[in-house]
């Protein structure tokens, strides 16, 4: 009896020493990432400077519905989860996109790699996203500010 109860006491020690440092690996390999940014530019930028990493919300535009409710969320290991929602459309379209971004020279824009359909560029700002057009410039006009995520 004593030597199963020393025995499950060694497993829970051995359980909880191993998840503790894992999360601290991750912490410090986030903190290396952010770290290695401020030496890639000069001056403060988005990538330096902002808190940007956490979700982003907004319903842009949409030619052929009502709206596309638009999550982003950026992490600080530079992975990002893109979801959209098409409302208004019979077949309820909804895609999920997962991967990588990148920052442009600047450290303003982020680059999303493996998007299936639709902007993969965005302006990062203080608690702000823009969306970006095609060719990766700002969206204009009167329905500008709808293009807008703001963060959650």
């Amino acid at each position: 009896m004593n030597k199963n109860l020393i025995l499950l006491g060694l497993f829970a020690s051995l359980a909880l020493t191993t998840s503790c440092s894992n999360s601290q690996s991750t912490s410090e390999n986030e903190e290396e990432i952010i770290a290695s940014d401020q030496y890639l530019y000069e001056g403060d930028n988005s990538a330096t400077a902002l808190d940007w990493n956490g979700t982003y919300k907004g319903t842009v535009p949409c030619a052929s519905c009502e709206g596309i409710e638009t999550t982003l969320t950026l992490n600080t290991d530079r992975t990002y989860k893109l979801s959209t929602h098409y409302f208004g459309r019979n077949d309820a379209l909804e895609e999920d996109d997962m991967g990588i971004f990148t920052w442009d020279e600047t450290g303003s824009i982020i680059t999303l790699e493996r998007v299936s359909n639709g902007p993969r560029q965005y302006k990062v700002g203080e608690n702000r996203l823009w969306q970006l057009d095609m060719k990766g410039n700002m969206i204009t006009g009167d329905l500008a500010d709808h293009y807008i995520l703001t963060k959650q």
